[in-house]
């Protein structure tokens, strides 16, 4: 009986040793030699399984649900990319760059989290290789950072009494603006509806920045941006003689079917009064802008005018006329033509194909096509 017993006991101990056989190949014994007493630490959570879920962080998302978990962005903080590619060319304009096709791209990462839910902590970072006619400043204005990561603004938002207020640097007063231009510009010329200097204010450095708006669609905003004057490397202090200072104020209004914003700024050097507003039609919204530039010797004036058609076909047109700047009287006045289609692919692709021609002593016609992804 004895023996019988040893008979069914031993395939049972052979099938637990076969896996022990078959993975012995894998087992380091050098390593295991290696080991000391000293070096094994077993508690109760050593044979605990852990988890194989890749905690990925994409754009828009960046929440982590895994309470143990210390990597990564915080559940309050989402990041946003943007990458346009740019293939065009010109015809005209000074000589070696006339009828060459060119390419440009740029991309953005916008990093933005709260604290409060109320409040917005937001960095923006450039890169981009922009340096042909069509793409530089004297066509679309890409970013321009040599192929290297630039910090393009560092701001604070938060409420105030009623009223939101930003401090941050190297952003735009106008970050906190409500604006009224409704045209979808393709090149630089044509952006905040002909107002950049007012409407579309800069900053210099270091900005401070409010706004109020109020219950009947009325809304104020204004602010300040300095530089910081260094001696010897020192900071010596902002809002100082030395320093080129930015002062910007405005007041719009916003219906259903129409909007206007009139503004006004000061960089030391010139003082600026602009107003643009849109109107929206069944078919087509217009939208127009009006700037007046005074140099403390004389008065300089620019405008722009243009149509955005929302459906045709699978895409929205825009179409738009306006100065190149702000002329004097006496100056010779050069304007721009700009048409342009974009063409929504799916929800992160967008392709815009766009034509303009600029009035320069020497006329230039350009013509690209423009690759917008967002994720």
């Amino acid at each position: 009986m004895k023996l019988f017993q040893q008979l069914l006991v031993a395939p049972a101990a052979l099938g637990l040793l076969a896996p022990l056989t078959v993975s012995a190949s894998e087992i380091n014994l050098d390593a295991i030699s290696n080991y000391s007493e000293g070096d094994l630490e077993i508690d109760a959570n050593t044979f605990n399984q852990k988890s194989s879920n890749n905690i990925l962080l994409s754009g828009g998302e960046g929440l982590v649900d895994t309470a143990d978990f210390t990597g990564g962005f915080s559940e309050t903080t989402t990041a946003s990319f943007g990458v346009d590619f740019l293939v065009g060319g010109v015809d005209g304009g000074a000589s070696g760059v006339s009828e060459a096709t060119t390419f440009d791209y740029q991309m953005g990462i916008g990093l933005e989290t709260s604290f409060t839910g109320e409040d917005s902590l937001s960095a923006t970072i450039d890169i981009g290789n922009a340096s042909s006619v069509i793409g530089g400043t004297q066509g679309l204005n890409f970013d321009s950072t040599s192929d290297a990561l630039k910090l393009d603004g560092l701001t604070y938002t938060f409420p105030l009494g009623g009223t939101t207020v930003m401090v941050g640097d190297n952003t735009d007063i106008s970050a906190v603006y409500t604006g009224a231009c409704a045209y979808s510009s393709f090149t630089d010329y044509m952006g905040n509806c002909g107002t950049g200097n007012s409407v579309g204010v800069g900053g210099n450095g270091v900005t401070a920045a409010m706004s109020y708006a109020f219950d009947s669609g009325f809304s104020l905003a204004g602010g300040v941006s300095a530089t910081q004057i260094t001696d010897a490397g020192v900071v010596t202090g902002l809002l100082t003689e030395e320093g080129a200072d930015v002062y910007g104020i405005e007041a719009a209004y916003t219906a259903d079917s129409y909007g206007i914003a009139v503004a006004y700024s000061d960089n030391e050097s010139s003082t600026f009064w602009g107003i643009n507003g849109n109107y929206a039609f069944d078919f087509a919204t217009l939208s127009a802008g009006v700037e007046s530039e005074d140099t403390g010797s004389t008065t300089k004036e620019g405008f722009f005018v243009g149509l955005s058609f929302p459906e045709v076909g699978a895409g929205s047109f825009d179409i738009g006329m306006g100065t190149t700047g702000n002329f004097a009287d006496s100056d010779p006045e050069y304007y721009i033509y700009e048409a342009s289609y974009s063409y929504p692919v799916n929800d992160g692709m967008t392709i815009t194909p766009g034509i303009y021609i600029k009035e320069l002593p020497t006329d230039v016609t350009g013509f690209a096509v423009k690759t917008s992804f967002s994720f």
